[in-house]
């Protein structure tokens, strides 16, 4: 039986400031209504049922991909399966831990496995190389699609294909995979197009779960030991004790250079898909629509005689005048400009960020958590002011604060609010003040979202200055966790 296994892991930090690493690229809405997760889950739903759809992604963005699938249709046959890493550890890890989850609860099950970030313009053709390459999967081979590639790039791996293959079950052209190739120079990357025998790699691959942790014990055989201790543990409650003892030292290895480059049960299927990794901003300009000018501008940006420009902004209004080849993206809190030749260094900025510890390389302005949102307003020397959006029916957790107190104002909805020993219930433009060291906790009872404002003052007003004593989305009580 086929099963999709989606990865929703990786930073996106080449699309800073839109993507985060705590908020990365896959959550986005990038290119239409749906997010880029979203999007995967929908284009496999005539091959693969939801309750057959697993995904694989980091514990602190569990919730978040929870509350994405739930809005999703035919949802309500059965949910998605998502399966948390305690820290990420590169895709062998993260397949291994979808395949021995697979083997439990289905021994004959074929896996394809995909990235949860990218985009395939021509969705029928996708879904039926999937379907046809089943039967492949299924005499133990491995099998990749290769992107047909329709320009040099130089920041995609490729593929070259040997002989073809000649197995059973087939229903469109493939052929064994004679090596992998590192991104390649531009000329040799011209070299390649042009002699019509390489593809780009997309990590899109399909295999049965059983053969690729054969493969990963052949070639991996730590990691295969650590997989198979989680495996023993898949029956009893200790299942998160274990995966969490055991991944600290797995190695951060993909499966393309654990496994897929030394074996020799690779075939190659290409595929003509209109596929993008969305990997910079020069391909969501791309596959965004655009001016007579060449531009893509979001509604609030002026323009004037501008050229072949992407210019993006969240909010505020933009003025742009005579702008030539550039990509601008303003967000709440952070503004990018860069030369379109240059945007593969976006990345080079967000790693000097992260090295002086900028929060802004990290966190969206706007931070997801299982029970809703909250947004900095505005900070200073002892004081932050948040607007807090909580769903129907959820709650922050049961806490207190040891270095500030807490001023909560009501602006929309209705707030069941424990506060020390008092139990209120608050409308629009009532409040109430939390003091210093008191335990206390947010709810909403209705069926509209609450919203409040938020003022904190005191000494410290870091995240990690928060106590936990009852939480319903099962996060541990330490002063380590946010709200």
């Amino acid at each position: 039986m086929l099963h999709a296994v989606i990865l929703a892991g990786g930073g996106g930090t080449r699309l800073w400031p839109l993507s985060r690493t705590q908020y990365p690229k896959q959550f986005l809405s990038l290119l239409g209504e749906h997010t880029l997760l979203q999007q995967t889950v929908l284009r496999l739903s005539e091959a693969v049922p939801p309750q057959r759809v697993w995904i694989v992604t980091g514990k602190d963005q569990q919730h978040v991909v929870q509350s994405q699938l739930s809005t999703l249709p035919g949802m309500d046959q059965g949910p998605a399966q998502v399966l948390t890493e305690p820290m990420g550890r590169n895709t062998a890890a993260a397949i291994g831990l979808a395949a021995v989850h697979l083997q439990r609860v289905d021994p004959e099950a074929v896996m394809v496995v995909l990235p949860a970030d990218h985009w395939i313009e021509r969705k029928a053709a996708f879904v039926s190389l999937v379907q046809s390459s089943v039967g492949v999967a299924e005499q133990g081979m491995f099998v990749t699609l290769g992107i047909v590639p329709n320009r040099p790039e130089t920041g995609y791996g490729y593929i070259k294909r040997g002989e073809p293959f000649s197995g059973t079950q087939l229903m469109s052209e493939a052929y064994h995979v004679e090596r992998f190739v590192e991104k390649p120079s531009f000329h040799t990357a011209q070299e390649y197009v042009a002699s019509g025998k390489y593809y780009w790699n997309a990590g899109i691959f399909l295999w049965r779960a059983s053969a690729i942790l054969q493969e990963i014990a052949t070639y991996m055989p730590a990691l295969h030991e650590g997989l198979m201790e989680i495996a023993h543990s898949l029956a009893s409650d200790k299942a998160d004790e274990v995966v969490a003892a055991i991944y600290p030292r797995l190695d951060p290895v993909s499966i393309d250079y654990g496994v897929l480059e030394k074996s020799s049960r690779i075939v190659v299927v290409p595929a003509d898909i209109g596929w993008s990794d969305l990997g910079e901003w020069t391909a969501i300009h791309r596959l965004s629509p655009q001016d007579a000018r060449g531009n893509t501008l979001s509604s609030n940006v002026f323009d004037l005689e501008s050229e072949n420009s992407f210019v993006y902004s969240s909010r505020r209004p933009i003025a742009a005048i005579g702008l030539k080849n550039l990509v601008v993206v303003d967000t709440e809190d952070a503004l990018l400009v860069c030369d379109r030749d240059r945007v593969q260094e976006v990345k080079t900025v967000v790693q000097q960020l992260q090295t002086q510890g900028a929060e802004v390389a990290h966190t969206p302005r706007t931070v997801q958590r299982p029970w809703g949102t909250y947004t900095v307003l505005e900070e200073g020397a002892q004081f932050k002011v948040k607007r807090i959006v909580v769903f129907p029916g959820a709650s922050l957790s049961l806490q207190l604060h040891h270095h500030r107190s807490e001023h909560w104002v009501i602006v929309r909805g209705i707030a069941q609010v424990t506060n020390g020993d008092q139990e209120l219930l608050l409308q629009a433009n009532q409040s109430t003040y939390i003091p210093m060291e008191a335990k206390h906790r947010l709810a909403n009872p209705g069926t509209e979202p609450l919203e409040i404002i938020e003022v904190q003052t005191g000494s410290y007003l870091g995240e990690d200055d928060i106590v936990r004593f009852a939480d319903l989305y099962g996060r541990a009580s330490s002063a380590a966790k946010a709200a």
